[in-house]
């Protein structure tokens, strides 16, 4: 069955699966989405369809918008299927959740009619324009004018000149003040492309910062097959996600917004210690995995996190050193939420792969990361393990594993990071000499020597061997 508005009455309830009984028709866009890939869709537009089932938010559809020449391929998909989509999520049992969401009403490719999309964006209608566009995509060096800053800025502009009210700027991407680094993206363009313009947004723009938490790993044919054998929908672009799901949202809007407490968002006056809390233990957590258990030979999620040697290290590294740099958190167990956490990366079902992990790591890691190891640096606290876990990854990015077989390495600065890893054998510091990367930290005599350390027992040990020397610390 292919997967369109024409079949949703054919779905296959009896199996389980179930699909919106909204009328799509009656709905209007109110949001803008720059980004749309597995998360967003595993996300924020599955928690905008939760309201439209409830009859809650039909001024406040989606229109997804791309600017990248990947993206092509997301329009293509989602007009072939009325915006509709699978998003299946998958529990620790082996059981599956199964939806079609439709809170995506359209789709636009920028680059093939960018004046629409700015007419769209400059539009009264559209209240919230929202944005994953990954943690580097905040750069305005070499943004032009069909970007999402060149054409939100200019739609800005329209709506100032035409008295129309400024919608809300939301970032939901992994970055701590994700909603003040997209305010200096946004007004630092305008600044240069439109005069005047940054001092009417500070007036009337909002940036709500946000914290966003759901595993989403990439969909592969299998997962398309696997759909259409079981439950015989022809998708050509599912979602696979963890059944768990958060999003802590300040309540910071400038021309209204969904009620989204009742999708269980938390709406916030300060979404920082949740922020804190997410990518210093989450994400950062992943990335103390992902390098370690790819040198150990590991290629899924889910069988490293389930090793305890790797369990042990993660709860050790959240417990001794991620926690004590965290704000408290209402609402929020701790000691709950870090348990979860590994119970979660070892679910079998989502089959996430540490490559997925891997990538991109000079954008997470001085993020995610590096705020631990200062933070702990100033006050004295532990920073062992997360040096070790910088030093898996400098390991990894020598592009070679254990057993010689080389490793691609997926990353914007893999140009010139791969061979300065590759040049640390003789000078074991090349790595995090980067100050582009990592500021001052080679200067730090306590975080020198526990880098050097865990670098030389891994390349003369290896990676589980390393783990188990610090095992013995924990």
């Amino acid at each position: 069955m292919k997967l369109d508005n024409s079949t949703l009455a054919l779905l296959p309830t009896e199996k389980g699966v179930t699909g919106p009984t909204y009328d799509r028709d009656q709905i209007s866009v109110g949001i803008v989405h720059f980004g749309v890939g597995g998360f967003h869709r595993a996300h924020q537009a599955m928690y905008i369809d939760a309201l439209l089932e409830d009859g809650k938010a039909q001024d406040w559809g989606i229109c997804g918008v791309g600017v990248m020449p990947a993206d092509q391929r997301m329009k293509d998909a989602l007009d072939a299927q009325d915006g509709l989509y699978t998003l299946i999520l998958e529990n620790p049992d082996g059981t599956r959740h199964v939806r079609v969401i439709g809170s995506i009403i359209e789709y636009r490719y920028a680059p093939d009619d960018p004046e629409g999309v700015i007419e769209l964006l400059a539009a009264p209608s559209t209240r919230i324009v929202s944005m994953t566009i990954t943690e580097g995509g905040y750069q305005i060096e070499n943004a032009g004018e069909i970007s999402v800053f060149g054409l939100v800025t200019e739609a800005l502009s329209r709506r100032r000149d035409r008295g129309i009210a400024s919608p809300t700027i939301a970032s939901c991407d992994n970055i701590e003040g994700n909603g003040d680094i997209a305010r200096e993206a946004f007004t630092g363009y305008a600044d240069r492309a439109h005069p005047g313009l940054s001092d009417w947004m500070k007036e009337h723009t909002t940036f709500p910062n946000s914290m966003v938490d759901r595993i989403t790993p990439v969909t592969t044919p299998d997962v398309i097959a696997g759909l259409s054998e079981q439950f015989g929908i022809e998708d050509r672009w599912p979602v696979v996600a963890e059944p768990f799901t958060s999003w802590a949202l300040e309540d910071h809007f400038a021309d209204g917004r969904p009620p989204l407490e009742d999708a269980g968002v938390l709406m916030v006056s300060d979404v920082t210690p949740y922020e804190l809390m997410k990518l210093r233990l989450l994400n950062a957590s992943h990335q103390g995995l992902c390098y370690f258990a790819y040198l150990a030979g590991y290629r899924l999620v889910h069988d490293a996190a389930a090793d305890p040697l790797f369990a042990d290290f993660l709860l050790a590294y959240m417990d001794s050193e991620a926690t004590g740099t965290l704000k408290p958190v209402p609402g929020i167990d701790l000691p709950d939420y870090k348990r979860t956490l590994i119970e979660r990366f070892a679910n079998p079902g989502v089959r996430d792969t540490i490559a997925r992990l891997c990538a991109d790591s000079s954008d997470r890691i001085p993020k995610w990361l590096l705020p631990v190891i200062r933070a702990n640096l100033a006050s004295g606290d532990p920073i062992r393990l997360s040096a070790a876990i910088v030093a898996s990854w400098a390991r990894y990015a020598e592009g070679v594993d254990e057993n010689g077989d080389p490793i691609k390495v997926v990353d914007q600065l893999a140009d010139s990071l791969v061979p300065i890893a590759q040049s640390q054998k003789d000078n074991p510091l090349a790595f995090i000499e980067n100050r582009s990367l990592f500021g001052d930290l080679a200067d730090e005599p306590r975080f020198v020597e526990a880098y050097r350390w865990a670098l030389d027992s891994l390349h003369a040990d290896g990676a589980r061997s390393t783990l188990e020397a610090l095992r013995k610390e924990f």
